[in-house]
């Protein structure tokens, strides 16, 4: 723990993409607030990821990159309304003079806001690409722990001291538990559900179409569960692909905001998916989780007995960006549907009790 006379006052985290980072990132907060508990904390991130973090009432401000909307405008040739915007943010985000600003994504569109915000101690995580030279100090964020947001989790314990109060922290509005309900009822569920996530960034962490759909006809039958698929709107002609062999699944990929997919998800009585955000948002709104992993693995201790990770190592995993199985897949094809029931089957907690079979 710093020296009583180096406690921050004000706290800046930035972590402007992507979901599934801010989501494992958003541990820091209460790591953060029970260290420090007179402190203003804020968050930069994103405008596509503010659902994540402006209802979360251990946060004092969150601030919105509009990286789209600032895209746009250069693209129309506003450019005057998009230096106006720019400066706006700048001047808002110095005028909280900021004593600690937190770079968790160490890359240099970080690194600049970092320093752009003025504050007083700059601590990137794993800085590069340029921007550990706008850092006051560089936190490597290589560590061996097989938790779920491990990286943040040691930068929790280097800056608080503390190793126990790292625990993923998205809180959902009640607007959005409303605008669900609707969105549910409106599709025809009305009981239990279960959801499934099978979209993701790259091909070879996805689970094949024909397993999704045999996985929703089984949990549909003898579970008796109404499926709901989410996603965002890039996954829509994939969904179509798996709705299309899939009778009475649900699909609301692409039909619902950020917000609204974690209100769904919170209520759910199941939740299987790739490495893919919702999955980890599953697992941090304490929802009975299966996740599939193939060319990668960002954890395999999801720290709660309601979830579970799935892994076959291969010789060649994890691959990550690098898969040299000619298109085969073989760690994703590893994870069977008979294998899914079965973990889904050993999951523990009140929601999967005597059902999940």
């Amino acid at each position: 723990m710093p020296e009583t006379g180096s406690l921050p006052k004000s706290v800046l985290i930035i972590r402007l993409s992507a979901i599934g980072d801010v989501i494992m990132a958003s541990g820091l907060i209460p790591a953060l607030r029970k260290a420090y508990p007179n402190a203003r904390i804020a968050w930069l991130t994103e405008s596509a990821n503010a659902d994540l973090l402006r209802r979360n009432p251990r946060l004092d401000r969150v601030y919105l990159w509009p990286r789209s909307r600032w895209r746009q405008l250069r693209r129309e040739r506003r450019y005057c309304e998009f230096a106006r915007e720019v400066f706006d943010l700048i001047r808002t985000l110095q005028a909280e003079d900021f004593d600690w600003v937190i770079d968790l994504q160490g890359l240099l569109k970080s690194g600049v806001w970092a320093w752009l915000s003025g504050g007083r101690r700059r601590i990137g995580l794993g800085s590069r690409e340029g921007s550990q030279f706008l850092m006051s100090e560089v936190i490597d964020r290589r560590v061996d722990d097989p938790r779920i947001g491990k990286e943040y989790r040691k930068l929790a314990e280097t800056l608080t001291g503390r190793n126990d109060t790292f625990a993923l922290d998205i809180a959902v509005s009640e607007d959005d538990r409303k605008e669900a309900r609707g969105v549910l009822e409106s599709a025809g569920v009305n009981g239990e559900y279960a959801v499934i996530c099978p979209f993701t960034t790259r091909p070879q962490k996805h689970w094949f179409d024909e397993r999704w759909a045999q996985l929703a006809a089984r949990l549909a039958g003898k579970n008796r569960l109404t499926v709901v698929m989410l996603g965002g709107p890039s996954d829509t002609v994939r969904a179509e692909i798996i709705a299309d062999q899939t009778p009475g699944l649900i699909n609301l990929a692409g039909r619902t905001s950020l917000g609204q997919c974690a209100a769904i998800i919170e209520k759910a009585k199941l939740l299987t998916g790739v490495d893919t955000g919702l999955t980890h948002l599953g697992i941090a709104l304490g929802v009975p989780t299966v996740a599939l992993f193939g060319s990668t693995r960002p954890y395999w201790d999801t720290g709660r007995a309601t979830a579970r990770v799935l892994y076959e190592p291969l010789e060649c995993s994890p691959c990550r960006r690098r898969p040299t199985c000619g298109g085969t897949f073989d760690c994703m094809r590893a994870h069977t549907v008979e294998s899914v029931l079965a973990a889904i089957g050993t999951l523990e907690g009140p929601r999967t009790q005597g059902r999940m079979t």
